[in-house]
């Protein structure tokens, strides 16, 4: 017999297998959740159970399931298969472990990987396309409801959960603030009649108790969830805690006591509720980042028959091996390699080259970037969902699952402090009623006194105190912190990971003084008006009075002709020898070639920034998907010693795995689409304010404020803030050294222990506002 099966009797109408009611004496509340039980056992997936975080009954299967033939949705050809499906009913990441688990059993899949955060399975396997049906099928005999997996399946989902917090918080904030103002009266109310003061217990009972009831829900979910796998959490205590306040409330209002305590219990349902809130709201900030990467590869693109006959087909109906043709100006969306003659694509945004690169015919072509050249046939060598997007894509769900991984400090004391105040609690009421005599409402008031007085409230807002003073601080200061964990894990960075263009540097190239006249300036910005090219572009600008020269033809990946005139590569020109950096050359007839030199400049604070973090003992590293000799320049001027150039989005990503898995705990600081893996996986990560929308999204801060020198002070907040909510949990023990005696010996009355519960909270709210007062900002 599995454990959950001697354990089901035990726990009386409840289901064994989903959690959800069941009829009284039976192990499940359905023949479909007995049947998928004993599916799990027979697996030898048992473990399952000890796993679950949490259970509403969503696991239920499925009594007809609708008929869909998901063959037509497999990819791949010969025996390799693959098929991706958005997966209903995961609630946790024990469900992810049974579905993985599941699938892997069986003998031809090949790989089973689900991301949590936006539900999706990647499954492959060798074998026919019909066995997509049988794997659906087995998900469905699991309890999971199983779909096609599409990029708008993924932005149109619907976040239940997220929208039941945001209701349970109106209804707790809506509670706390009317039932406060009835408290306040009751409290300053010394000559209030015993009969008015009955009327302001009730109306606040009225109000309180259906908002404790059904603001908590969630979090009284968790405790029980955490109970059935044999420990307790955050939630338990907070649950015990808020119930029990309102049990002697209640009492104290049926028989017309002084105070009663509904404002304590609603308006910490409202604080902890309001975390949650956020919490969820960064996650959805990681599946919008996800969304708006794979919208790259979103849109029409024009295939090519066999005969040359084109016509446009959205881009995933297109399979490896198709040509398409990709018009000037047009992004390609797909991974390719060019099937013939030039290309000149801008690949800033995927790989961070300052510069649009030449490609000659069969180069490899990156997705994401956008034809600056003339039109250009490609052959394309990944379908969109196999494709390098779609790979960054998995990257940042995998980043996002870590994240929701890591565990707050204060979540780590309560699991050794909560066990000890339950027991304590507990013994008090024993001991009053079985040793001293009392009766069991009697012993119940200084037990109820001892579990409001431990009530978790500092330990509760011990660090969200701490955080919510920082996070505000910095937000003044122009640093957007977008992560509830994201203080944190600052606070313990000990390497940095740099990107070079639009990081470092402004991302705009500059001319620099030369030894052309200003005639040759003129000239030359005449002819650069023609080109959409970057260094052309900068050319103009840097002679905004130069007229347009006219029967300008610009050959893609070289440069401009204007009659005898030539503006572009030194090869281009004839000069001898390849351009060193950022280099144009104009050449005009009777006259010598002259060079216009440009520079990505370096932002004044970068090479401060890199002192800065030396100092807070972080090494640092630059990590750039820009030429070499460019990168060596930037590497040198900001006085950093290791730095790689032509680095990959998947290079980059792999370098920050490698350093966590070496023990390190990088601090990721890139701008563009190509860092937006990158900044997912690192331990932290922050993005300069005119970064990508991409980067953005995955970073867990943004530096609004003009350059990066509000880095080195934010992680010097992060430490201060670190060190402040240590000291408000030390603070919370030593005060529950004290208190709890006393309410165990009965010294302590509930309303006492009201009132020292508020004012350790007053304490651990006052030593969290000094998060905001960091001198670092004024150093």
């Amino acid at each position: 017999m599995t454990l959950a099966a001697r354990a089901a009797p035990e726990a009386a109408a409840v289901c064994a297998h989903c959690g959800g009611p069941a009829p009284a004496g039976a192990r499940f509340c359905c023949a479909g959740c007995e049947g998928a039980h004993v599916l799990v056992a027979g697996l030898g997936l048992d473990a399952f159970y000890r796993r679950r975080e949490g259970a509403d009954g969503s696991l239920r299967p499925p009594v007809d399931a609708p008929a869909v033939d998901f063959t037509l949705h497999v990819q791949g050809e010969g025996e390799e298969r693959t098929l991706e499906l958005m997966v209903a009913g995961l609630t946790c990441g024990a469900c992810v472990w049974l579905v993985e688990q599941a699938l892997a059993a069986e003998p031809d899949v090949t790989r089973a990987r689900i991301a949590l955060s936006t539900r999706r399975l990647t499954l492959g396997w060798r074998g026919a396309a019909a066995r997509a049906n049988d794997f659906v099928a087995l998900l469905a005999r699991l309890g999971f409801r199983a779909a096609p997996w599409s990029p708008a399946c993924l932005r149109a989902t619907e976040d239940a959960e997220g929208r039941e917090l945001v209701r349970c918080l109106g209804i707790a904030a809506f509670g706390a603030m009317n039932v406060m103002m009835l408290s306040v009266a009751v409290w300053v109310g010394w000559d209030m009649g015993e009969a008015t003061r009955a009327a302001m217990h009730w109306a606040a009972a009225l109000i309180g108790l259906p908002s404790v009831l059904v603001a908590g829900l969630p979090i009284y979910r968790s405790a029980l969830a955490g109970l059935r796998m044999g420990r307790l959490n955050m939630d338990m205590a907070v649950s015990l805690g808020v119930l029990a306040t309102t049990l002697m409330s209640a009492s104290e209002t049926l028989r017309n006591g002084d105070y009663t305590y509904f404002d304590a219990a609603t308006a910490l349902l409202a604080l902890l509720l309001a975390g949650r809130v956020l919490d969820r709201a960064a996650r959805r900030r990681a599946r919008q980042a996800v969304a708006e990467l794979l919208a790259l590869q979103e849109g029409p693109v024009t295939r090519l028959d066999a005969d040359g006959t084109a016509h446009a087909a959205p881009a995933g109906n297109i399979r490896a091996g198709d040509r398409i043709l990709v018009a000037a100006g047009e992004r390609l969306r797909l991974d390719a390699v060019l099937d013939s003659g030039e290309a000149l694509l801008d690949a800033s945004a995927t790989n961070g080259e300052t510069l649009p690169r030449g490609f000659a015919a069969g180069e490899a072509l990156p997705a994401g970037a956008v034809n600056m050249g003339a039109p250009f046939v490609a052959r394309v060598t990944a379908a969109a969902a196999d494709g390098s997007l779609a790979a960054m894509a998995r990257l940042l769900e995998r980043a996002e699952q870590a994240r929701g991984r890591f565990v707050d400090v204060a979540d780590r004391v309560v699991r050794i402090f909560v066990p000890v105040v339950h027991a304590v609690a507990a013994l008090t009421f024993l001991g009053w009623w079985l040793g001293v005599g009392l009766t069991r409402q009697e012993a119940l008031v200084p037990a109820v006194a001892a579990l409001i007085v431990t009530c978790p409230c500092g330990f509760a807002i011990a660090v969200p105190a701490v955080q919510a003073v920082a996070v505000g601080a910095l937000f003044r200061r122009g640093v957007l912190v977008a992560n509830g964990t994201a203080l944190e894990r600052l606070a313990t960075a000990d390497h940095a990971v740099l990107d070079k263009t639009g990081t470092l540097t402004e991302g705009r190239p500059t001319l620099l003084p030369g030894s052309w006249t200003e005639a040759e300036l003129r000239e030359a910005a005449g002819l650069a008006r023609a080109s959409r090219h970057p260094l052309a572009r900068a050319l103009a600008a840097a002679c905004p009075e130069a007229p347009a020269a006219e029967g300008v033809r610009e050959v893609p990946g070289r440069g401009l002709l204007a009659g005898e005139r030539r503006l572009g590569s030194a090869a281009f020109i004839g000069v001898p020898g390849a351009d060193a950096g950022l280099t144009l050359w104009y050449a005009a007839p009777g006259r010598a070639p002259v060079a216009f030199r440009f520079a990505d400049r370096l932002r004044e604070d970068a090479p401060r920034l890199v002192e800065s973090l030396r100092g807070l003992g972080l090494s640092a590293e630059l990590l750039s998907g820009d030429a070499p000799p460019a990168v060596a320049a930037v590497a040198t001027q900001a006085g950093i010693a290791h730095w790689a150039a032509r680095a990959t989005p998947e290079a980059k990503a792999a370098r920050i795995e490698a350093l966590r898995a070496a023990g390190r705990r990088p601090l990721m600081v890139g701008d563009g689409i190509n860092d937006a893996a990158a900044l997912g996986l690192a331990h932290v990560s922050a993005c300069p304010g005119d970064g990508t929308d991409l980067a953005q999204t995955a970073a867990d801060l943004v530096l609004r404020a003009e350059g990066l020198s509000t880095l080195p002070a934010a992680i010097r907040t992060a430490r201060r803030a670190q060190r402040l909510a240590k000291q408000n949990i030390a603070f919370s023990l030593a005060y529950n050294l004290v208190a709890v005696p006393l309410a165990i010996l009965g010294v302590v009355t509930p309303l006492m222990a009201a009132l020292v519960m508020a004012s350790s909270s007053l304490i651990v709210i006052g030593n969290s506002l000094r998060a905001g007062k960091d001198p670092a900002w004024t150093a």
